[in-house]
């Protein structure tokens, strides 16, 4: 006969033995599904073609007043979840884009786009989707983001390195693609958009991009900051297909070697004979 001492013991032993088998079949698992991830591109989705962003370069545009209104317009601002440190600075953003100078790296041909700011550029897109990787090119830049989805994990964090693009890792979720970035440049060398959108190098952005139809892609972002946002961000971005046999091609980026600056370094604008035709500002050119 078994006693109750002997029953609790056995029963036990049998549930850590069933909870270490299911252990193994799990490992098992995900080992036989990185080796097919690593060697097949059976069950990767179809996102060839070239992509454009729908609508216009606001990062969130559900936090837009007016709601029609365009980045960089006078008056125009986002309202994402900064605190009180963070929304200072940005406030002092927009008046920088108010007066012109706004040091945006794309308008002055700085750094390229990082990332998130890949979804929010109004050149095309391309996405190569590969087993082990996947790749968002861009024309501005132009730039690439590279996503690993061998199943490696984000390193150390005293072995992250800044970069404008960020550490990507991602997993599939059926059709999905989901990937979290850290590791972004921040503290104003990475910015969102041209309202002056900026987040801190403590940023972690999570996004499930996947196509929702023939002719649109959508990527859903969760971003996370400590140090900037009071709570989490959710954006979403869209973007359309492009006709068939559309083409990228390199935006080159180069100095304006041929329009005047006034005292203050502001670009003027001329006319076809070279007259100013900026009003109300100093003329005086360098």
């Amino acid at each position: 006969m078994w006693n109750q001492a002997d029953l609790i013991g056995l029963f036990r032993t049998a549930h850590k033995a069933i909870l270490c088998a299911g252990l193994a079949a799990v490992l098992l698992f995900s080992q036989a599904g990185n080796a097919q991830q690593l060697s097949s591109f059976e069950g990767l989705p179809d996102w060839t073609g070239v992509w454009q962003m729908i609508g216009p370069t606001v990062f969130d545009r559900s936090t837009v007043q007016p709601p029609d209104g365009r980045a960089g317009r006078h008056g125009v601002r986002e309202f994402p979840p900064y605190n009180e440190v963070w929304e200072q600075r940005y406030l002092a953003n927009i008046e920088r884009v108010s007066a012109d100078r706004f040091p945006d790296p794309l308008s002055f041909c700085g750094t390229f786009p990082g990332f998130p700011r890949t979804f929010n550029l109004p050149g095309a897109l391309e996405f190569v989707v590969r087993p082990e990787q996947v790749w968002i090119l861009t024309e501005d830049g132009p730039s690439i983001t590279r996503i690993y989805t061998d199943g490696r994990s984000h390193p150390p964090e005293d072995e992250i390195w800044p970069t404008f693009s960020g550490e990507s890792v991602g997993r599939w979720e059926g059709d999905t693609l989901v990937f979290q970035t850290i590791g972004i440049k921040g503290a104003g060398e990475t910015i969102l958009d041209r309202t002056g959108l900026t987040l801190s190098q403590q940023a972690r952005i999570t996004t499930r991009l996947r196509r929702v139809d023939a002719g649109t892609m959508e990527a859903q972002m969760a971003i996370e900051d400590p140090e900037a946002l009071t709570e989490m961000w959710m954006v979403t971005k869209q973007y359309g297909r492009l006709p068939e046999g559309s083409r990228m091609f390199d935006v080159a980026c180069a100095e304006n070697n041929r329009n005047p600056v006034d005292a203050t370094g502001r670009t003027l604008t001329l006319d076809a004979e070279g007259n100013v035709l900026d009003v109300g500002v100093n003329t005086g050119v360098q």
